[in-house]
């Protein structure tokens, strides 16, 4: 398996080449819906560009609850459509990369009094099962209280009457738009990270014909032209209506999301729980890698959208909900190790509250054919690349005579997930683990890195033969730092901790004692300059401050 070199080391040839090319699509925003967007655009044979201002999932797509879920709580708002194409998205977006998204049963307690009752939970699960065409083996199933305490002892016993037991889906967000921007890359696609757009570009006739763009990284300026611009800048989608001058009639409504990370030692979840909070809400709460994450918060959000923070309030809003539904735990603020906080771009609802803002997404265009893509959930990533895609196809038809493919993103891996469906993926990653002991690695190291990169772990086990202990990192340290640098367009630390790795938010002990020898090894990898270094340095210890709570102001 080859896998197409996409580097930081290369960003300014790439933007150089970029300048000099007339594209069918150029599409600004690299979250999940722009590069499913790229994909899409890409698969049927258009020739496609995309910028991301900062790194590739650093928006809403790294900060989100990480799982690909159906909606549940959408029925409650009568919104059947939305839950039946999400729900069956979910299936897809697993299958195409069963590396980065995993099945994962949930329990929604059910006490007297809360949100659900037992009529409506079961009701509400088997119209959500058959809306979404879930599988029978993951199909609903309802406890009694007894049956609902073995699954999770910790659930507070006072007025349980049972639990709903359904599936939902779990997944790295920002592994999986990794996955499918370099899908896109390996099918001819060019894309680059901390490139800004920083104005328009049109015709005599006032149509957009690109986008001067600036690199974050080096200052220069790049003109990149295409025949259709799309905008999919999530929660900066009105910032560029504006500098297209056509903000005009529906507007964004940002709302931020907190979640904390506690240790399992402190919190020690067997399951992942879908909760009533005090006001009324709802909240998750998951074990994942040795924690337990707790989410999220909705609320209204007009200040900084690159660089959300948790306050107080926020982190204290979560500790009451895990002390109301998880009396025994006594969790504390001392315990909670590491946080991240995003923003939803929700399409503006007159006096509607947070939580009952819809998620669904919509398309406009501009006089000037700048096409807009705002609101939507990271579950239907495809279907919106799609129908934003089926309108570029239609348009270049209609001015061009030019035909394209239909869709084929619906049975097409991603990035490392051709393992033959996801009933192979055991056994591709048991191979893969007796395979990485003749590389060096243990079979351990071997396991964990097949279940991360997928189809993919061949080329990181390629790059274990330039490893040299000298480099002060260990054997897998080297191979994922390398590979993200090399293969992901990682370009600064960050890039690495937070977004290729996720170790800020699961492992932050581990970033603290990595830190050094990985900023070393990458300023010395990238030639940085000493200005560069330290700028960087300064940018993942003010990351480090923020996840950790003790740093949070009132």
């Amino acid at each position: 398996m080859t896998a197409t070199r996409f580097s930081s080391k290369q960003r300014r040839e790439r933007l150089e080449e970029m300048s000099k090319q007339y594209y069918d699509v150029l599409v600004v925003g690299g979250g999940i819906t722009g590069c499913g967007i790229a994909l899409d655009a890409v698969t049927r044979g258009m020739k496609t560009a995309l910028v991301e201002m900062q790194d590739f999932a650093a928006g809403t797509s790294s900060r989100s609850t990480k799982l690909v879920h159906g909606g549940l709580r959408y029925l409650k708002q009568l919104e059947v459509k939305m839950v039946a194409e999400v729900g069956k998205e979910r299936a897809i977006v697993y299958e195409n990369g069963p590396h980065v998204t995993t099945p994962e049963w949930m329990l929604l307690p059910i006490h007297k009094g809360g949100t659900f009752g037992k009529w409506s939970t079961s009701i509400g699960l088997w119209l959500y099962d058959h809306l979404a065409a879930v599988k029978r083996s993951e199909r609903r199933k309802m406890l009694s209280a007894k049956e609902t305490l073995q699954k999770e002892p910790l659930l507070k016993r006072e007025g349980l009457l049972g639990g709903g037991y359904y599936v939902e889906y779990r997944t790295d967000d920002a592994r999986l738009t990794m996955e499918v921007i370099k899908k896109a890359v390996e099918l001819g696609a060019d894309a680059v990270n901390y490139t800004k757009v920083e104005q328009f570009l049109y015709d005599e006739n006032g149509k957009i014909i690109g986008a001067r763009c600036r690199d974050q990284l080096s200052g220069r300026t790049y003109d990149i032209r295409a025949k259709k611009v799309i905008n999919a800048a999530g929660p900066w989608v009105d910032t560029l209506r504006e500098k297209d001058g056509s903000k005009t009639g529906k507007r964004l409504q940002l709302t931020k999301g907190v979640h904390i990370v506690i240790d399992q030692k402190r919190f020690p979840l067997k399951q992942a729980i879908y909760f009533d909070t005090p006001d009324g809400r709802m909240v998750f709460a998951i074990p994942r890698d040795g924690k337990t994450y707790v989410g999220t918060t909705d609320t209204f959000y007009d200040e900084d959208i690159a660089n959300p923070t948790m306050t107080e309030e926020d982190r204290d809003y979560l500790l009451r909900a895990i002390h109301y539904m998880f009396p025994s735990v006594h969790i504390t603020a001392a315990d909670v190790e590491s946080s991240w906080a995003g923003v939803r771009p929700l399409i503006y609802e007159e006096g509607k509250d947070p939580s009952e803002i819809s998620r669904k997404d919509e398309i406009w265009q501009s006089p000037t054919g700048l096409i807009t893509i705002a609101g939507g959930k990271l579950t239907g990533y495809r279907k919106m690349a799609e129908t934003v895609v089926d309108l570029v196809a239609k348009l270049l038809e209609k001015e061009e005579g030019r035909t394209f493919r239909p869709c084929q993103t619906k049975h097409l891996p991603i990035s490392g997930g051709d393992v033959g469906g996801s009933q192979q993926l055991p056994v591709f990653i048991a191979k893969k683990a007796e395979e990485a002991v003749r590389y060096g690695f243990t079979k351990e190291e071997g396991e964990r890195l097949a279940k991360i990169y997928g189809t993919n772990v061949d080329r990181l086990f390629e790059l274990s033969k330039q490893y040299d202990h000298s480099c002060g990192l260990s054997r897998e340290q080297f191979v994922r730092l390398v590979y993200a640098i090399d293969y992901e367009m990682a370009a600064k630390p960050i890039d690495y901790f937070i977004r290729r790795t996720g170790a800020l938010l699961f492992d932050i002990a581990s970033v603290r004692h990595q830190k050094d020898r990985v900023i070393a090894f990458m300023a010395d990898y990238l030639q940085w300059t000493e200005e560069q270094t330290a700028a960087y340095t300064k940018e993942l210890d003010k990351a480090l401050r923020e996840a950790t709570l003790s740093q949070v102001q009132s």
